[in-house]
C-alpha cells in the first residue's frame, strides 16, 4: 500500500510530512525510508554536497604517495557551485565503535610523542597531528552519512584513508576506518548500511569489521592478487553474516566493461534485495588508467557511470575519499558528482564487453549469492 501524502514540502531535498491510512501498520525506521527513498526518486530532488577543509594539511609527508598534495587534486574537481562543509571531529566513543581502546589508545600516544614524522609500518606514516586529523576524516565521514540520511548526497574529501585499517590495527597509509565508523555510528538509528568500496585495494579492515554482521552489505570490486592480498571471491561472510561480503576481484587493465558487468549483474542487485537506508561509497580512484600504484584502465568520465548507477537504486550516497594518487584524480571527483546530479543521463556508451575473466566471475558471484 502506498501512503498518502499531504503537506508536501522539501528539506535538504527530501519531500516530507506524509500520514499513512489508520489501517497502515506501524512502520520501523527502516522502512519509513524506504517510502522516503521512493518518493524523493519519483520527485528526483536530491542534492549533493562536499566536506572537506585544510586542516588535513598537519597530516602530510612530502614525496610519500599519502600526502595532502592529492586532496587538493582531488578537490580540483569541485564545482564552485557545490556546498562545501566543514570536517567536523568525531568523539573517541564513535571510533570504539570499530576499533580497541588499546589502539585507539597507542596512536594518540605515538602521534603525540612524534616531532617531525614516524612510522607505523613501512607504508604508513603519522606526525604529531596525526591523531586529530585522523578523528577529523571518520567524523567527517560520520556528517557525509548524517546528510545523505537527511537526503543529500554528500562527498567527504577527506584523509588519511581509512579502509585498511582493522580493529587494533594501522595498515596502508590508514589511521582509523573511516567508512566502518561511519557504518557503525548510522546503525544506531537506521537498520541496514551497504558498503560499496571501489578503490583498486581490497577494504580488508572494513570486510573484517562486519564479517559477522547482518546489518552491513560489504560489495567489494578489486584488482586480484593486489595488496593486502584479501577479497577472494569465497570470503562471504560468516555466522549471521554469511553471505553479506561480496567480492569481485579483476584482473589488472580491467576497464569500465568490467566494472559495469559487476556493478549491474551483481552490486545493484544485491542492494536492491538488500534494502539499506544508505550506501557508503568507498572511494578509491587509483582504479584510474593514470594512477601511480594502481593498473586498471578506469577514465576520468567513467567514474560518472558507476557514481550513476549507485544513485539509481533511490538509495542516498554517503562516499568518503580512499585511495587515489593520479594527475586525473580532479577529472575523476567532476565526475562523480556529475553521477551524483539528479535527472542527468550518462553521456558515455559502453561499447566494449567485460573480459572473459570478468564474465565468470560475475557468474560465480550471481551463482554463490543466488542472484541468478
Amino acid at each position: 500500500m502506498i501512503p498518502i501524502l499531504t503537506n508536501l514540502r522539501y528539506m535538504s531535498g527530501w519531500t516530507v510530512g506524509y500520514e499513512f491510512p489508520e489501517e497502515f501498520p506501524p512502520l520501523s525506521k527502516k522502512r519509513n525510508f524506504l517510502y522516503l527513498r521512493v518518493i524523493c526518486t519519483v520527485w528526483n530532488t536530491m542534492r549533493c554536497s562536499a566536506i572537506t577543509g585544510t586542516q588535513f594539511s598537519l597530516h602530510d609527508l612530502a614525496g610519500h604517495p599519502e600526502c595532502n598534495a592529492r586532496l587538493e587534486t582531488a578537490c580540483s574537481g569541485l564545482d564552485p557551485g557545490c556546498p562545501v562543509h566543514p570536517p567536523a571531529a568525531c568523539s573517541i566513543g564513535d571510533v570504539e565503535r570499530v576499533h580497541s581502546r588499546m589502539y585507539i589508545d597507542m596512536l594518540r600516544e605515538r602521534c603525540e610523542t612524534t616531532a617531525t614524522v614516524n612510522y607505523l609500518d613501512p607504508d604508513t606514516y603519522i606526525t604529531r597531528y596525526s591523531f586529530d586529523v585522523a578523528t577529523l576524516a571518520a567524523g567527517s565521514a560520520i556528517a557525509a552519512v548524517d546528510r545523505a540520511l537527511s537526503g543529500e548526497h554528500c562527498f567527504a574529501l577527506v584523509r588519511p584513508p581509512g579502509h585498511h585499517a582493522e580493529h587494533s590495527r594501522a595498515m596502508g597509509f590508514c589511521l582509523l576506518n573511516n567508512a566502518a565508523v561511519a557504518a557503525a555510528y548510522a546503525l544506531k538509528n537506521v537498520d541496514r548500511i551497504a558498503i560499496v568500496d571501489w578503490d583498486y585495494h581490497h577494504g580488508n579492515g572494513t570486510q573484517a569489521m562486519f564479517y559477522t554482521s547482518n546489518r552491513v552489505l560489504y560489495c567489494s570490486v578489486h584488482q586480484h592478487d593486489a595488496f593486502p592480498y584479501t577479497g577472494s571471491v569465497q570470503e562471504t561472510g560468516r555466522g549471521d553474516g554469511a553471505g553479506f561480503t561480496i567480492n569481485a576481484p579483476l584482473h589488472a587493465g580491467s576497464a569500465i566493461a568490467d566494472y559495469t558487468a559487476v556493478f549491474s549483474e551483481v552490486f545493484v542487485p544485491a542492494i536492491a534485495r538488500f534494502g539499506p537506508d544508505a550506501i557508503i561509497v568507498s572511494a578509491g580512484q587509483d582504479i584510474l588508467f593514470d594512477d601511480p600504484l594502481g593498473m586498471m584502465a578506469i577514465r576520468p568520465e567513467d567514474l560518472e557511470i558507476l557514481a550513476r548507477m549507485l544513485t539509481e537504486t533511490g538509495t542516498p550516497l554517503a562516499l568518503v575519499l580512499e585511495g587515489g594518487y593520479g594527475p586525473s584524480h580532479g577529472e575523476a571527483v567532476a565526475g562523480i558528482f556529475r553521477g551524483l546530479e539528479p535527472g542527468r543521463k550518462n553521456g558515455t556508451e559502453i561499447k566494449e564487453e567485460p573480459r572473459r575473466s570478468t564474465a565468470g566471475t560475475v557468474a560465480l558471484l550471481k551463482k554463490i549469492h543466488g542472484l541468478d
